[in-house]
């Protein structure tokens, strides 16, 4: 169904959520629990829900001895090789008292950009969401390269949102919505709803991402906009604030969707 209203989440039939490196790494690597108790919550109202997260790399450099996101792309992907199964062994043993199976699944661009790579996500995602797993979406960092990457998670989010019909995208951020402008700037005020079709351009967006990710404010909207042009309602708000979201409480920034 499409939803016109944030406080249509608590009955959603299906859900994408989203979240970035800096919310479950390093200071805020605790927020894990916090994150999967939300979506643990979801999934036993009946909500399908798909976590789109971030963090392979930013888990595995401490265990390097490293503080930031290098650039050379080989280490970029030996880091990511060695974070993304740690990772996901995070999120399995928070999830073990709900009894609750991660399904990983890990995609570039290009398996978008094919009918045959994209339909057999496609099968594999509802076929997890069926059996009640958890399906945990991630970009193989470990083969992509500039050209077949998405550049940044929210991105890949809004894809997969609107490649399994979901009715809604919860992107979640160190902010708790999308402000008019910078938010730590005096007067900043955050913007309730963005009505479908809104022009942006006059929007002073700040944050570029931290260490750890390759994310922002800026691609926050772009995301939002892509979902939203294919009938996917997207809430942007904090990680802290995931189960309020998910229950349909009145935070956040709505980004309400066109008709499909």
């Amino acid at each position: 169904m499409t939803l016109r209203d944030r406080s249509e989440l608590a009955t959603a039939k299906r859900v994408v959520v989203k979240v970035g490196s800096s919310s479950i790494s390093g200071a805020n690597e605790n927020k894990i629990d916090l994150l999967v108790d939300a979506l643990a919550k979801s999934n036993a109202r009946g909500t399908e829900v798909i976590l789109v997260t971030s963090g392979a790399i930013a888990n595995a450099l401490p265990l390097f001895n490293l503080t930031a996101r290098p650039d050379d792309l080989p280490m970029v992907q030996a880091l990511a090789s060695v974070g993304q199964s740690k990772l996901i062994a995070r999120y399995q043993a928070s999830l073990e008292k709900y009894s609750i199976i991660v399904g990983q699944v890990l995609l570039t661009s290009g398996d978008f950009e094919h009918d045959e790579t994209r339909n057999n996500a496609k099968a594999t995602l509802e076929q997890l969401v069926k059996l009640r797993t958890l399906p945990i979406v991630n970009e193989n960092d470990t083969v992509a390269t500039h050209e077949i990457k998405f550049g940044d998670n929210d991105r890949l989010a809004a894809l997969v949102a609107v490649l399994v019909d979901a009715d809604a995208l919860i992107l979640l951020s160190d902010v708790d919505g999308l402000y008019d402008m910078p938010p730590e700037k005096d007067g900043a005020k955050r913007i309730e709803i963005v009505s479908a079709g809104s022009d942006m351009s006059g929007i002073e967006i700040g944050g570029t991402g931290s260490k750890v990710g390759t994310g922002g404010a800026a691609t926050k909207v772009s995301a939002a906009k892509l979902a939203t042009d294919s009938g996917v309602a997207v809430l942007l708000t904090s990680t802290d604030l995931v189960s309020e979201a998910l229950a349909g409480a009145n935070i956040g920034t709505w980004f309400e969707p066109t008709n499909k």
